[in-house]
């Protein structure tokens, strides 16, 4: 390893939960399975995505919710609740109702910006206020105040036989500290530090200042350090795909190598008026996975990743991914699995 490259100390994975619209639960079911099984190959976390009016997962705490009654170790987290969806008050209720059943595994991701599709969901969404909501970093902080602890009402104590308090119920102390940003620019890692969350980057960034996706990453990084009361303690998660052979069927390769394949054009340069950067999708074998990683100037910043499955897989798939992730290109990397 690079003498640059910390040991990877936390080992996670990020799955967006397909399902068939005619048996979403058979999804469902294979999202919890898949977790399960990752708390026995020893990661450390395992985090779901968001989707809405899609077949993914669209009520994410509620699987995780599920999940934490299934496992008794793995952090579960979201990466990322797009808040635009959200109200930061019910949010921040349901957040932390989960993490008290969990027994504070809960690792909340968020991130802001119109919804998708907004201007055909908007009058569904927000039929009487859709263009007087703030989409921007204030929806954030008003959730971590809600989940610090901050009053939500100037009232509490008794009325009748009711009684009230002025801050969310259930308050989970430690939450405030496993709440996570996700941000693709400067300007939101900057943000991030500045309000002591941790940070998620992933394979999407915003071509700002270079068109080289490990620089813009690696900048991104330490402008959230620079920014944030711990410094380089500050935590930061990795997000890239990767795709381990070791142990895959000539069949799966073939599929891995076509899905990469297929998605490659985009890494090319910059896409769309936002100037969007994809990192290339990293399939082979985990030698040669660990080797790219270890060459990566951002991925020698951090110590904690949560790599990405593929959308389209089958569950067989995933659980040979895993399983390779866990057995072969984590212990390459430095990872030594959790007990």
């Amino acid at each position: 390893m690079p003498p640059t490259s910390k040991p990877l100390r936390k080992l996670g994975f990020l799955t967006i939960g397909l399902f068939d619209e005619a048996d979403p639960r058979r999804g469902h079911e294979s999202t919890l399975s898949i977790i399960e099984l990752g708390e026995r190959l020893g990661f450390d976390s395992a985090w779901v995505r968001h989707r809405h009016l899609q077949y993914g997962i669209s009520s994410p705490v509620v699987v995780l919710a599920a999940a934490s009654q299934r496992t008794s170790r793995i952090q579960l987290g979201t990466a990322v609740t797009p808040l635009g969806w959200e109200n930061p008050l019910r949010l921040a209720e349901d957040l932390a109702t989960v993490d008290i059943l969990s027994g504070g595994r809960l690792n909340p991701g968020v991130s802001v910006g119109p919804p998708m599709q907004y201007e055909r969901v908007k009058h569904a969404l927000y039929p009487d206020t859709a263009d007087a909501e703030d989409f921007g970093y204030e929806r954030v902080r008003r959730l971590l105040a809600f989940v610090r602890g901050e009053p939500a009402t100037d009232f509490s104590g008794t009325e009748g036989f009711e009684a009230y308090s002025d801050r969310v119920q259930p308050h989970s102390p430690g939450l405030a500290g496993r709440m996570w940003y996700g941000g693709g620019s400067l300007r939101s890692a900057r943000w991030a530090g500045e309000q002591g969350m941790n940070f998620l980057t992933s394979s999407v960034v915003k071509a700002e200042e270079s068109e080289d996706f490990a620089e813009i990453q690696l900048s991104h990084i330490r402008a959230f350090r620079a920014h944030h009361p711990d410094g380089e303690r500050a935590r930061v998660s990795h997000g890239l795909v990767v795709i381990p052979t070791d142990t895959a069927s000539a069949q799966q390769r073939a599929k891995y190598e076509a899905y990469a394949h297929k998605r490659m054009p985009r890494t090319t340069a910059p896409q769309g008026p936002a100037r969007m950067m994809f990192a290339p999708d990293l399939v082979g074998s985990s030698a040669e996975i660990a080797e790219r990683l270890q060459a990566h100037a951002a991925f020698r910043e951090v110590d904690e990743v949560a790599f990405a499955l593929p959308f389209t897989f089958d569950h067989d798939d995933y659980v040979q991914i895993l399983t390779d992730i866990a057995t072969e290109l984590g212990p390459a990397l430095g990872w030594r699995p959790s007990v």
